[in-house]
């Protein structure tokens, strides 16, 4: 036992020696090194500066549209997320094997997730879409952290180097597009549940206004000019909540497409001014981005869609 302790320690201290090692060489040969001791970087240890580019670029085109190499990403992802969906549920069993264990815990774990917030009675209608939100901005998210992203490419008409493949996630029309479907199903399970005129009172809640005209007929001035005053702020607040359905799109684009592309350039402009192992912490780091990301795009469609199936305003009941 002793000697299987200190050989372990043994091999963790070279492990740690050897990191050091390439750390302190990445940091004084590489670029900033050299541009602050005033040395020549070497050959070995030379990478290519980062060129950032926020448009996605163009690989080839079919029939007047372009396929860019964020779009082939994306397709990348849908490929993977089918095949592992096959190869894990190809072969159903009543004692399920490792894959099967490993989807099914997938699935009840996200299942749960939603029941805890939307409660047994919406889960099921909820699920399907966030579930897909969060497995796809995730899995688009981790597949760009792959040596194979931005590596491996064509060169363009003008002799710049063009990525096959870039990160999904830092194409603004992906995330426009998610947070598009995630605003389209909020709006669809509120009135699909409520009918269009109860959900339409959940934002403008004409009683006030009514019962004020319905005074001022009654001579009641007081109460009709109350009434007509708060019925109209009541109209013009609903018109607030339509605006902050509307821009729930913009802020669920750009905080997406913010996160990811930051990532991004971090990684590339740490790759090349510290070469070698300095980039390892920081693609820790985007693990993390990923998935809040992809949590939190998922938990906002999970908590609007509640709030569209349970409205917060209902009418008061008159009483005679």
């Amino acid at each position: 036992m002793k000697m299987g302790c200190g050989c372990s320690i043994k091999i963790l201290a070279g492990v740690t020696i050897i990191l050091l090692v390439l750390l302190l060489t990445g940091l004084i040969l590489g670029p900033l090194g050299s541009s602050l001791l005033g040395i020549k970087t070497p050959s070995f240890l030379n990478v290519t500066k980062p060129h950032v580019e926020l448009p996605s670029e163009g690989i080839f085109h079919v029939s007047g549209f372009s396929i860019t190499n964020t779009l082939i990403a994306s397709w990348l992802t849908i490929i993977v997320l089918i095949g592992l969906v096959y190869v894990c549920t190809r072969k159903m069993k009543l004692i399920p094997g490792r894959l099967q264990s490993l989807a099914e815990l997938i699935v009840e774990t996200l299942l749960n997730f939603v029941k805890g917030v939307a409660g047994e009675k919406h889960a099921r209608t909820i699920f399907p879409v966030v579930a897909t939100i969060f497995l796809y901005v995730l899995t688009n998210a981790y597949l760009a952290l792959l040596p194979f992203f931005g590596t491996i490419g064509i060169t363009g008409h003008d002799g710049t180097f063009i990525p096959l493949f870039r990160a999904a996630n830092t194409d603004i029309n992906l995330p426009l597009s998610i947070a598009i479907i995630s605003f389209v199903c909020v709006e669809f399970w509120g009135l699909r549940s409520l009918g269009f005129f109860r959900y339409l009172n959940t934002f403008f809640n004409f009683g006030q206004l009514r019962d004020g005209f319905i005074s001022l007929f009654k001579g009641k001035i007081r109460p009709a000019i109350s009434g007509i005053m708060f019925g109209f702020i009541n109209i013009f607040v609903g018109g607030l909540e339509v605006l902050s359905h509307f821009i729930r799109i913009i802020s669920f684009t750009f905080r997406l497409f913010g996160n990811m592309t930051a990532g991004e350039i971090l990684l590339l402009v740490v790759t090349f001014l510290v070469p070698l192992i300095a980039s390892i912490p920081f693609y820790g780091l985007e693990l993390l981005v990923g998935f809040l990301q992809a949590m939190i795009f998922a938990g906002l469609t999970l908590v609007f869609g509640v709030i569209a199936l349970a409205p917060h305003a209902e009418e008061p009941a008159h009483t005679s």
